[in-house]
């Protein structure tokens, strides 16, 4: 979740009730004037602060200081296992792979494995017809016929990595890459691994692997529970993750750092336990100074002390529109003649997060919850107030 938001989820507004709009809350907007929006941090500002474990590292906490501030309530806890990852790169109906020592094949329905012969192929390939036959191929200057399957195939090379040719070019995983039966029809391509082998490519994209050992160690922890909620909530029956920003960013082999490998290492099975049971961890780039309550006790709404150092550049912003860029995301207002914020969510400064937001017109008025403002105006967070000039 590097430097990006996630899912919101909508049970945080049963926590706590709205306050009334203020009359501070609500600007004029005349004709030929400058909406500036300012704001605090990156992000839906649930749980950990990624900049805050940066600021907090730098001030001698430790990684599990640093996540016992973030996650007051969870205890910890041990997990191991496997993961299975959806590949949105791999938007074809078939596994292709490059050649290399060592691969073989599985027949999921089966269990028979085959190892691929080094017979001059450059690339392997698992696909489906429209009968259902599921083919390996091998391709040398042209495509041969090598073994049919009875179930889904699935390719590894002992534990080396396994080159992914993808649309957007070649991508090297660790693990088995599955060719998976959709429900409804059609195939994903799959990677299986072990949770731990899956944390070195996410880890370095979601916070710099160059960041202070404890800050990233606080996030391997944090990235791992997450992980480990995720499976135990799985997003479809043939992948428990996907590998965007919907769930974590993962890049396979190719994103590992030394660094960020070395905190995994180091943190090695840790993770935070909600009743005996993997927590919601969520985090986010930047709080702004105040985290954001989200659908569980220990995602919780306090001031973030950390988070506030001089290298976060997304601490504080600012944004200046023209009314007409609201006017054209909005059209049903006409010409914008007033902002009001109706409802924040009560913490930090301004009164809190933005929860809903009314802009009204020449031609009438439109309300919008604040992750929809956000988005639409491509805005860093909810956490905001406006000047008109």
């Amino acid at each position: 979740m590097r430097l990006r938001l996630l899912l919101v989820p909508a049970l945080a507004g049963l926590l706590l009730a709205p306050p009334p709009a203020q009359a501070a809350d609500r600007w004029a907007v005349p004709a030929g004037s400058t909406v500036t929006i300012s704001g605090h941090g990156y992000g839906h500002g649930h749980g950990m602060s990624q900049y805050g474990a940066q600021g907090a590292a730098r001030q001698g906490l430790s990684h599990d200081q640093i996540l016992a501030f973030y996650y007051a309530g969870t205890t910890p806890g041990k997990i191991a296992g496997r993961v299975s990852v959806q590949i949105s790169a791999d938007t074809t109906d078939d596994l292709l792979v490059r050649a290399r020592a060592g691969l073989t094949v599985t027949d999921r329905k089966t269990g028979r494995r085959w190892t691929l012969p080094r017979n001059g192929a450059r690339l392997w390939r698992v696909a489906t017809n429209r009968k259902g036959v599921t083919r390996v191929t091998y391709r040398t200057d042209r495509w041969h016929r090598w073994r049919v399957l009875r179930g889904d195939g699935e390719i590894a090379a002992g534990g080396r990595p396994v080159t992914l040719v993808t649309p957007s070019g070649d991508r090297p995983y660790r693990g088995r890459l599955r060719h998976a039966s959709v429900a409804g029809g059609g195939h994903d391509t799959v990677n299986v691994l072990s949770l731990e082998a899956y944390l070195r490519g996410v880890v370095p994209l979601e916070m710099p692997a160059t960041w202070s050992p404890a800050a990233v160690r606080a996030q391997a922890v944090a990235a791992r529970t997450y992980a480990a909620y995720e499976r135990a909530h799985p997003r479809s029956r043939h992948a428990q993750l996907c590998d965007t920003t919907s769930c974590q960013v993962y890049g396979g082999y190719a994103a590992e750092h030394p660094a960020s490998n070395a905190a995994i290492a180091a943190t090695r099975g840790s993770v935070l336990l909600d009743g005996g049971r993997p927590a919601f961890t969520q985090f986010s780039s930047s709080s702004g100074g105040w985290t954001s309550a989200g659908s569980v006790p220990y995602l919780r709404a306090f001031e973030d002390v950390y988070d506030g150092w001089s290298g976060n550049p997304v601490h504080a912003w600012t944004v200046r529109l023209a009314p007409a860029r609201l006017e054209r995301a909005w059209p049903r207002i006409g010409t914008l003649r007033d902002i009001r914020v109706t409802a924040r969510d009560g913490n930090g400064k301004w009164g809190g997060r933005v929860r809903s937001v009314t802009l009204t017109g020449s031609a009438g008025s439109v309300t919008v919850s604040g992750d929809t403002f956000r988005s639409v105006l491509g805005l860093r967070s909810t956490y905001l107030t406006f000047a008109v000039s």
